[in-house]
């Protein structure tokens, strides 16, 4: 079995990772576990960007193949923010996922255009140089109030088209199949297949 590394330490992306990529021959572990302790700095200015800094740095830290996620919430009527600031919405990485939800509420507040979109680009980098992208994307509204109590992040107020479900209010499986992280995946999934794994 080969070792992934996924270049954060994030416990939800490290789960929802492993388990779309369980039917293939991969361990999933996370920086921290390959002993890299540190963060990059997100200086990019495209999700594309920083999920290969991310990646990058933890292929070049430990020599083996590296995976890393950027993804976020882009609202039309603020312009594709929060964007790549999505996990710094406000100030710093410091600030609660609520703070960052109900500072979100707030600025939609009285807007009657409430489209947006998750984003996620996969970004992997194996030692010899490769680098495999993906880019998956969710269309939905922002809700006016939060619902559900899965997922993580914006997840209770977006909700996803054509379902009548928040992504919080999504089971793990169904939110797999539909999310931006997810369509990516399976993109970089096939990638890999293609690439001989």
């Amino acid at each position: 079995m080969k070792k992934l590394i996924l270049a954060s330490n994030n416990k939800k992306k490290l789960k929802e990772l492993r388990e779309i990529l369980s039917d293939m021959d991969f361990e999933v572990i996370s920086q921290r576990d390959a002993g890299c302790d540190f963060e990059v700095d997100e200086t990019g200015e495209t999700f594309e960007e920083n999920a290969y800094l991310k990646a990058i740095a933890v292929t070049k830290a430990t020599g083996l193949t590296a995976i890393a996620d950027d993804s976020g919430l882009a609202v039309d009527a603020l312009n594709g923010e929060p964007g790549v600031h999505s996990a710094r919405y406000g100030g710093s990485h410091d600030e609660s996922d609520e703070f960052r939800l109900r500072l979100l509420l707030k600025n939609m507040d009285g807007r009657e255009n409430r489209s947006a979109r998750f984003v996620s680009c996969i970004c992997c980098t194996l030692p010899e140089g490769t680098i495999l992208r993906t880019r998956g994307e969710c269309e939905g509204e922002i809700i006016c109030e939060p619902r559900g109590s899965g997922g993580f992040g914006y997840d209770p107020i977006f909700e996803v088209h054509g379902t009548g479900k928040t992504m919080a209010e999504l089971a793990p499986e169904e939110k797999n199949s539909i999310s931006h992280r997810g369509k990516a995946l399976e993109k970089f999934k096939a990638l890999l297949k293609g690439f001989g794994e």
